[in-house]
């Protein structure tokens, strides 16, 4: 047990050991997996994300920050606890330093005590005791070594008070050194003592003597040593003073300029500003020189005061000098204070130079008189300061003077000394013995002073330890207050919980009353599914009846057929009978029986339509049924969501105080924190006063230690109050887990009461279906009884053609039996009636089939009908479809007609450009002709020529008519010729350009015929009338046509007014435009900006549109100014014409002109209202446009919230996966813990068997000698020993046999359950059934060797129980961990299922949002297009507009020219009364078509409001989609940072965890060591003080028996004087010179002393600081476990996992064994089926790749690239030397390398494809691959490690590169598994040395699987394809 236990102790060790690296590899691991789904989100999820991630993202951002800010609260309580923390180490230093400076003046008083006592001891034994012959055996060793440290850090420190804590931490070095110096002094002065009292008794004075001797060299060596030190120190301190003092120079200086430059900026004050500030400024600064110099006066006065007693008694001496000095000084000082006023008058000159103002006169005046006044008392105290310097100067010399007149005295006396020392040597003698007398006395009164000063120093000590008692029970009070107050709180809280406790179990009956709620309506649900089926059932029971009833119509339908057929052989018979009269008392009992018969067939009749009323009842029924379950469904669905909004308040409220909870919790643990900081302190300073209690006991003992022991009784009272605390702390915190225990457990009952609303809605979904189908089944059914209402209709109207059917047919029935009796009576005469009947009734039966055929005709017709009918409407549904593809196809060639039209229009513009600039030519050639005329037209009153004229000018006119028309008419064949072939490109529009072409030549034609008419009217005058009519006709029409121009230029002249005014209108509106133009030049800009962020096309679309449209605009303008000049020269015509003849023929030119100038305006007008027609169309195009793409944008948005919805959706559900993972891992890992347990058990068993097999091996030899077996049997032994020894011992081996063979059997079962354990995945079922079978074996055997033996019966019976327990134990183990295994493999499979779902549904969501980015690009278009077209519309509005309007003026301009010149030609009146009608018409169109102007306006200003809302919203979207790709990248990037940063710090924890109990368990042991130094020294301090009491009673004695000597001595002495007089000044110089050596000694000793006392302050100062520092580290260890909490149980699962190394090693060896055979087997071989593929593939692929090949099987075979060239290079001979060359390589080992990319080779696809199919095949393994504990995985930074690719597997890639430091290149596709991972070192002499790879870590030689989440795409197929494109 004792080894098992050592092993187990080892195991925990190493355990320990590793427990940082396993830490580690975990965080490395953790932080792995969360970059690779960070990574495999980035790759996955597109750019723009949900709502719901961005709300789950701003969460994070909120809590992320909520806890950066309490890390600051922390950060910045926790640096002011560092300052508080500094204060008090300082305080403490400072207390501790006064301690060391009174501990170190007790020491020196003590050593010069000890030191005199020496002297006179060594003095004593020079002169009464011989030399001891032991002294020479005094080692050479015990002086004691040298001090080898310097002091110069502690006296630089101690010397300035403000000692920083830097300093401390400096000096931390020094102390740790210093402590151990001491310690070992300590021992060594220990050693000595021990020696000493031992030796005491035995060794006389003269050791001691010798001791003391070397002792003082030591002291003198370290005293040398010492001065050096100092000597250092003080020049580093001389150094450092001078530094200082260079600094306060450097300041002084500064300061000086500083105040020269304010003096300055005073003076300047002065100069500029000439305030009363400025004096009382320089008045304040004069009074505090005014206070100085009074002061230093003072100061003076004192000096004086002080130096003048030291003059007095040398006055007499120095008075001659003095009265020199005065004159003197008297002259220095006048000529000083002479300065002194001249500068001040000087200062005063200036300073009134400056104040020249007369306002300020009297303050500067004022002023000045205050200046000299302070002036002059500085003058006076300037004064008296050089008077008192003169006088302490005086004073100086006249100190001078003494000393060198004591100096003189001093030598004078001197040599009356030396002269008189032979008279005074009895007396010296004399005096010698006096002073010895006086210096014992001084010393013992030394010892009292030390006594009382020790008594004080107790007395102070106990005054300071009353102190601190009561500041400690001042602090005990406060802390029981902060108790009680926390205890308060706690209670406070304790409340809250109650309340929240209450709150919850109200939430709870809340909770439970709405699942009571939800099984009411459960229950009301499964009533309505009953009251369903029911009414599903009756709805069936109708169908029957239905179909029931169907059968009885046609049943009655054959009936009604009968019938009828009956009834036409009944008529037949009717007709016959209506011939004869006879048997009518038959006819009525047919005619009664025909009336029974359609009673009947009425009740019939009645029933079924009873039956009819009932079904559409039930029907009603059914149907308000079905409106009460969609009522109550509705109802369900409403407590639903409100029951679902109840538990989400509920969720918030809880969470509202959780959160409260939670901080108050953190606020408790801060004050928890902070109260135990005070009471780590308040321990501290009792431990102080502890220590210093204990280093006073020293002193005064009984006194003290009952102080001790009350101290100590306090202490433990202050511990049982701080475990009292603890507790309270404890039970708060279990208190804290109760409550988390509670909030969880609500929360799972939160989550369950989720579970359950989700089912019930899916629930009430069901139930929507269920009702959609009975709505659906309900509609069929009104179907089918509206079919039978039709029917019953039917079948009434056939029963009453059936009844009377009937009743002809019984008549006919009857009338046939007639017959037929009438037949068998044999009347020969009635047979042709017979027959004509016959005859007649077959007609009918014929009728009625034919009747029936007809109606089967109907049936089918209706049947025909209705299966068109659901043709048509599937022809219907394809015609929708292909509407839509056409209405697609529309839309498509509508753009194209737009496109086509903007096209049509650029070319129209074009054409008139053309017929505008042939108009000009034409209008240039009439200007020339018009010019030419009036040459020839000299004399125009002859009539000849006047009739020439007349007629060349009508026939110019004529001539130039028809060329104008005629090139009109080819204008318009042309036009007409390019509209055709646009006509067939697109009919809609053809048709309208055909139509306005037609139209257009219409109307000239009539204007040609008009014009043509008017000509022939002029003609047909010129012709009749003779040349003398027609001059006397022509000088009326002269007279008549001036008058009518005076007329006309009066109008003129109001038109012109009009015009001109119009004119203004027109600039104004102009003015207008072109602020609308700015305006549009603007939205143009910022269209420009919007339109850089969509395509280019749209743009040319949108920058040719605008430029045709401003082109068009611009020929528009110009076309209005050529027209508004053409007005204005007309005019000038009018006004210009003169009287005469030559009038006539101008006005006839000018009216043509003017009439086919009118012409071309109307034409022009008409086309520009053609196309305002065509754009407004359009543009109203545009907008039914622009509206659908709104809609469809609004349908896109909503898919998108959808898919979004879908997709958070997803990441839940996918959150939960990854969790639900998680737990299972956690699951494995325990069961993998349980596993060791199980193997850690079956190691115990290992131990025990070989525990018993010992205990047989010593029970067989005792047996054979035959000795007692007591000890081992018990009594059942012995009572067998009594019986016989043969026979016991017979027995004995036999059942030791039979014990050895079970015992072997159970070690064949052990080994059985090791390889069990070994094999779980392989052989789980067989080895559970083997087990249990050896059990039963075993169990049988124990029962026979029960009954043999008793004792051994009891041990192995324990045994038995422990072997059963962990089978048991291992098969439940076993069982779990298949099942767990099998759980992780769905699981893993559900995750794949999953990951691949994902993927589809993130391709359909980057589809459709690729899809929606189209559209809304498509949209952006459309939209940007709609609002170019709308701006242009707008603009062409106006302008068209505006230029309609000036079109109208100038069109009636026109007309009232043409009115006026007919009413001349005709010579009418009421021209005026026409104008100012014409003028009002205008006026009225003017101000319509403001007004139309004005709505334009509005409904313009809508649109651009309407269009920039939408840009915005637009704009708004964009932004908010980049904020959001912006914030998911920060956020990526931020999770990345802050797990490596956790990481970071995790590992920088632990590093930091590691060396801080490294230095924890240094200075705990440093305390302890120093801590019983301290107490070795205070015990060796006390036996001192007694040895020296006990030395000083000595030394008195002595003292006493030398005094008796020296009188004896003194006596002869005396006779012996004049002898011994020189030996005796001798021997006073030398007693002079040694002592003042020892006191120089004793100096050095006591400084020495000093410097220890405060080393040894410095050193508990420097404790206490590392005991607080403990408890700050502690502290911060406690914070640091509280975080590491989780990480801690986790590692505690590593270790527990680790035990199994130590166990493992026994059960390897075979292992071992078998490895070995199978690597030494397999070692050095090659794939035969690879290579035998590989040879077989070389000869079917093409003769040109083979090298490729060769090249693979190279590769294959280890042989290089270079070797392979050379190979190919030399083909001759190629066969035979690959051949020899592969023979000749067997015999070495192959390393299969793989691929590398330098050996790219290009394949093959046939034979790639070959190669990949074989290593897939190759490459699945049929064993399962290792399964690697976590503690083998290695962290991050670990050198093995390499970071994986994408497009490998973690699996291939770990597998091809193995971690040790052996770079074997071994493919895992195409080596054995031998050759892979080769489990012994081949060289046997690795960095390890020689052993077995599976007793080493496993991440040196196999690989590390790290848990990558593979992508489903990246299958092995695509890895091998990877591999050889490599």
């Amino acid at each position: 047990m004792s080894s098992w236990l050592g092993g187990l102790g080892s195991g925990l060790g190493q355990s320990l050991g590793q427990v940082g690296g396993s830490l580690a590899s975990l965080t490395g691991q953790i932080s792995n997996f969360t970059k690779d789904m960070l990574m495999e989100g980035t790759e996955d999820v597109p750019a723009d994300l949900p709502n719901s991630g961005r709300e789950e993202n701003e969460a994070t951002h909120s809590v992320l920050r909520s806890e950066n800010e309490r890390l600051k609260k922390l950060y910045t309580d926790l640096e002011e606890k560092h300052e508080a923390s500094e204060l008090q180490i300082k305080q403490q230093s400072s207390s501790y330093r006064s301690q060391l400076q009174q501990k170190e003046e007790e020491i020196n008083h003590l050593k010069a005590r000890q030191i005199a006592l020496q002297d006179e001891l060594l003095r004593l034994q020079s002169t009464t005791q011989p030399v001891h012959p032991e002294s020479g055996r005094v080692p050479a060793a015990t002086a004691s070594p040298p001090f080898s440290y310097s002091v110069s850090h502690h006296v630089s420190a101690f010397h300035e008070d403000d000692m920083d804590f830097g300093d401390v931490i400096s000096s931390q070095r020094e102390i740790n050194r210093l402590s151990n110096e001491v310690s070992r002094l300590e021992s060594e002065l220990g050693h000595w003592r021990h020696i000493a009292e031992v030796r005491g008794t035995q060794s006389s004075d003269q050791t001691e003597i010798c001791k003391l001797q070397n002792i003082i060299k030591e002291l003198k060596q370290n005293r040398s040593q010492e001065i050096d030190d100092h000597q250092h120190e003080m020049s580093v301190l001389q150094n450092a003073h001078q530094q200082k003092l260079t600094e306060i120079s450097r300041r002084h200086r500064e300061e000086l300029r500083d105040y020269e430059e304010r003096i300055e900026e005073l003076e300047n004050l002065l100069q500029q500003e000439h305030d009363r500030a400025v004096w009382k400024r320089e008045q304040e600064q004069l009074e505090v020189e005014k206070r100085q110099m009074t002061e230093q006066c003072e100061r003076l006065k004192l000096e004086c005061s002080k130096l003048q007693p030291l003059a007095l008694g040398q006055r007499d001496v120095v008075t001659e000098e003095e009265r020199t000095l005065p004159q003197s000084s008297s002259v220095a000082e006048v000529l000083r204070l002479q300065q002194a006023l001249t500068d001040a008058e000087n200062e005063i000159m200036r300073l009134s130079s400056l104040n020249q103002d007369n306002s300020l006169a009297e303050d500067n005046q004022k002023l000045q008189m205050c200046v000299q006044i302070l002036e002059k008392e500085k003058s006076l105290l300037s004064q008296e300061k050089e008077e008192l310097q003169i006088s302490l100067s005086k004073l100086s010399n006249e100190y001078e003077v003494i000393k060198s007149t004591a100096t003189r005295d001093i030598d004078l006396l001197s040599q009356v000394r030396d002269l008189k020392l032979n008279l005074e040597v009895k007396e010296q003698e004399l005096n010698q013995s006096i002073h010895e007398n006086e210096i014992l006395t001084a010393e013992l009164e030394e010892l009292d002073k030390q006594n009382q000063e020790a008594t004080k120093h107790v007395i102070l000590i106990k005054d300071q330890l009353s102190k601190q008692q009561s500041e400690g029970d001042s602090t005990i009070k406060k802390l029981k207050e902060d108790l009680n107050d926390e205890k308060q709180r706690s209670h406070h809280l304790e409340d809250d919980k109650m309340n929240i406790i209450k709150e919850l179990d109200l939430q709870k009956e809340k909770l439970t009353h709405s699942e009571q709620a939800l099984s009411d309506l459960q229950l009301t649900k499964q009533k309505l599914e009953d009251k369903v089926e029911d009414l599903v059932d009756q709805l069936n029971k109708s169908e029957k009846n239905n179909f029931s009833i169907q059968k009885e119509n046609q049943e009655l339908r054959e009936h009604i057929r009968q019938n009828e057929e009956e009834l036409s052989t009944v008529r037949s018979e009717l007709i016959r009978s209506q011939t004869q009269d006879s048997n009518s008392q038959l006819k009525d009992d047919l005619l009664q029986e025909r009336e029974a018969e359609v009673r009947n067939l009425k009740q019939s009749l009645s029933e079924i339509e009873q039956l009819n009323e009932h079904l559409k009842q039930v029907a009603f029924d059914l149907r308000t049924e079905n409106e009460k379950l969609v009522v109550a469904c509705e109802d369900v669905r409403n407590q639903l969501e409100e029951s679902i909004a109840g538990n989400n308040q509920v969720s918030l409220e809880k969470t509202a105080m959780l959160e409260t909870l939670r901080w108050e919790k953190e606020q408790l643990e801060t004050e928890l924190c902070g109260a135990e900081k005070r009471l780590l302190e308040e321990a501290n300073k009792y431990k102080q006063t502890i220590e210093e209690l204990s280093s006073a006991r020293s002193l005064s003992t009984s006194a003290l230690q009952l102080e001790h022991e009350h101290l100590i009784q306090l202490s433990q009272e202050k511990d049982s109050e701080i475990s009292g605390l603890k507790k309270s702390i404890e039970q708060m915190a279990t208190d804290h887990q109760q409550m988390k225990e509670t909030l969880s457990s609500s929360l799972e009952e939160q989550k369950r009461l989720t579970q359950l609303i989700n089912e019930k809605e899916i629930c009430i979904v069901k139930l929507k279906e269920k009702s959609s189908e009975l709505q659906e089944e309900l509609d069929k059914c009104a179907e089918a009884l509206r079919k039978n209402e039709t029917l019953r209709q039917t079948i009434e109207e056939k029963d009453r053609s059936l009844g009377s059917m009937k009743e002809e047919n019984n008549h006919l029935q009857e009338e046939l039996e007639r017959l037929r009796e009438q037949q068998s009576r044999a009347v020969p005469v009635p047979e042709p009636r017979t027959l004509d009947s016959t005859t007649e009734l077959e007609s009918e039966l014929s009728r009625l089939h034919i009747i029936k055929d007809h109606l089967e005709e109907e049936i089918k017709h209706h049947q025909k009908m209705i299966e068109d009918q659901n043709q048509n409407k599937m022809q219907l549904l394809q015609s929708l479809q292909e509407q839509k593809k056409e209405m697609d196809e529309f839309r498509y060639q509508h753009e194209q007609m737009n496109i086509t039209h903007s096209q049509l229009f650029l070319e129209k513009d074009e054409e008139i450009k053309n017929l505008q600039k042939t108009i000009e030519q034409i209008k240039a050639q009439l200007h020339e002709e018009r010019r030419d005329i009036p040459t020839e037209n000299s004399d125009i009153f002859q009539e000849t020529k006047v009739q020439s004229l007349s007629i060349e000018n009508e026939s110019e006119k004529h001539d130039l008519s028809k060329a104008e028309t005629e090139r009109l008419v080819k204008g318009i064949k042309e036009r007409e010729l390019e509209i055709k072939l646009l006509n067939e490109k697109n009919i809609s529009l053809t048709k309208q350009i055909d139509q306005l072409s037609k139209d257009e030549v219409g109307k000239l034609t009539q204007i040609i015929q008009q014009k043509d008419l008017e000509i022939q009217a002029l003609h047909a005058r010129i012709s009749s009338a003779s040349c003398s009519q027609d001059v006397v006709y022509l000088q009326q029409q002269l007279h008549a046509y001036a008058m009518e121009r005076e007329k006309v230029m009066v109008v003129l002249s109001e038109k012109t007014r009009e015009n001109s005014q119009l004119k203004t209108e027109y600039h104004k509106m102009i003015d207008i435009i072109s602020a609308k133009e700015a305006a549009l030049i603007k939205l143009q800009d910022e269209n420009k900006k919007m339109s850089t962020r969509f395509e280019s096309s749209g743009q040319d679309m949108f920058k040719e549109t605008i430029q045709n449209l401003s082109r068009i605009i611009r020929e528009k303008d110009i076309e209005i100014d050529a027209l508004s000049q053409k007005c204005q020269t007309l005019l000038t015509v009018l006004q210009t014409s003169g009287t005469g003849s030559e009038v006539g023929g101008v006005n006839s030119n000018q009216f043509e002109e003017l009439l086919q100038e009118r012409d071309k305006l109307k034409q022009q007008v008409k086309k520009m209202e053609e196309w305002k027609q065509q754009v407004m169309t359009t543009v109203q195009n545009m907008q039914h446009e622009s509206a659908q793409l709104q809609e469809e944008l609004h349908q896109l948005q909503a898919q998108v919230l959808v898919d979004s919805d879908n997709n958070s959706k997803l990441q839940v559900d996918y959150t939960g996966l990854i969790q639900s993972y998680e737990q299972n891992e956690t699951k494995l890992k325990n069961f993998g813990q349980e596993l060791a347990q199980v193997q850690h058990s079956i190691g115990q068993l290992c131990n025990t068997k070989d525990l018993l097999l010992g205990k047989l091996d010593i029970m067989s030899p005792q047996l054979s000698c035959g000795s007692s077996l007591t000890t081992q049997s018990g009594e059942p032994l012995k009572t067998s020993q009594s019986t016989g020894p043969c026979e016991s011992s017979q027995l004995l081996q036999q059942e030791v046999d039979d014990l050895r063979r079970s015992l072997q059997e159970k070690d064949a079962m052990i080994k059985t359950l090791q390889e069990n354990n070994h094999r779980l995945s392989e052989s789980i079922a067989a080895s559970s059934e083997a087990g249990r079978r050896e059990h039963e074996q075993t169990d049988s055997e124990m029962k026979q060797l029960k009954e043999k033996q008793e004792a051994l019966q009891n041990l192995l019976k324990e045994k038995d129980l422990l072997i059963k327990a962990k089978s048991d134990q291992l098969h439940s183990s076993n069982e779990n961990f298949t099942n767990k295994v099998n759980e992780n493999e769905l699981l893993r499979q559900a995750v794949t299922n999953l990951k691949e779902r994902i993927l589809i549904l993130e391709m359909d969501i980057s589809k459709l949002k690729g899809e929606n980015e189209k559209i809304v690009e498509t949209s952006r278009g459309k939209e940007t297009e709609y609002q170019a077209l709308q701006e242009t519309n707008m603009k062409f509005s106006m302008m068209l507009r505006e230029k309609e309007f000036e079109c109208h003026s100038m069109r009636e301009k026109a007309l009232a020219f043409e009115q006026l010149l007919k009413e001349k030609e005709q010579g009418k009146a009421g021209e005026l009364n026409q104008l100012l009608n014409a003028v009002k018409s205008m006026q009225e169109k003017t101000v319509t078509f403001q007004q139309e102007r004005d709505q334009v306006m509005l409904a313009l200003k809508q649109k651009q409001m309407e269009n920039s809302t939408l840009q915005n919203e637009v704009q708004h979207l964009r932004d908010k989609e980049s904020r959001l790709n912006q914030e998911l990248q920060r956020l990526r990037d931020h999770l990345l940072e802050s797990e490596d940063s956790h990481t970071r710090e995790a590992l920088a924890a632990e590093d930091r965890e590691a060396k801080l109990r490294k230095k924890v368990t240094v200075l705990e042991e440093k305390l302890v060591s120093s801590s019983n130094a301290m107490e070795n020294a205070s015990h060796q301090a006390s036996v001192q003080v007694e040895s020296l009491q006990e030395q000083l009673n000595m030394v008195s004695k002595q003292r006493d028996e030398t005094a008796l000597q020296l009188s004896v001595s003194q006596e002869q002495v005396k006779q012996y004087a004049l002898s011994l007089a020189n030996l005796q000044m001798v021997l006073e110089h030398f007693q002079q010179e040694e002592k003042a050596m020892y006191s120089a000694e004793l100096e050095k000793q006591n400084q020495l002393l000093t410097e220890w006392k405060k080393k040894a302050e410095n050193l508990e100062g420097k404790v206490l600081s590392l005991q607080e520092r403990l408890d700050e580290a502690n502290a911060a260890l406690d914070s640091a476990s509280r975080l590491t909490e989780q990480l801690d149980l986790k590692e505690e699962q590593i270790e527990e996992l680790k035990k199994q190394n130590a166990l493992h090693e026994e059960m390897l060896d075979d292992a071992q064994k078998k490895l070995m055979n199978l690597v030494s087997s397999t070692e050095g071989k090659v794939d035969k089926v690879l290579m035998r593929n590989l040879f077989i593939g070389h000869f079917h692929i093409p003769k040109n790749q083979r090298h490729e090949v060769l090249r693979l099987m190279g590769s294959i075979l280890g042989v290089k690239r270079e070797e392979m060239d050379q190979l190919f290079a030399e083909d001759q001979g190629g066969v035979t030397r690959w051949m020899t060359g592969w023979l000749g390589g067997g015999s070495k080992s192959v390393p299969n390398t793989p691929l590398r990319p330098n050996q790219q080779s290009v394949f093959n696809s046939s034979f790639s494809e070959l190669f990949v199919k074989f290593l897939e095949t190759e490459s699945h393994p049929s064993a399962p691959p290792p399964k690697l504990s976590v503690h083998d995985l290695k962290p991050l930074d670990s050198p093995g490690r390499r970071k994986v690719d994408a497009s490998i597997p973690g699996s291939s890639k770990d597998t091809a590169e193995p971690r040790a430091g052996r770079r074997t290149d071994l493919s895992p596709f195409l080596a054995p598994r031998s050759a892979a991972v080769p489990l012994m070192n081949p060289a046997g002499h690795g960095p390890g040395g020689p052993g077995h790879l599976l007793l080493k870590p496993i991440s040196d030689v196999l690989p590390t699987f790290t848990p990558l989440p593979v992508s489903p795409d990246n299958s092995a197929g695509l890895v091998l394809k990877d591999l050889l494109k490599q």
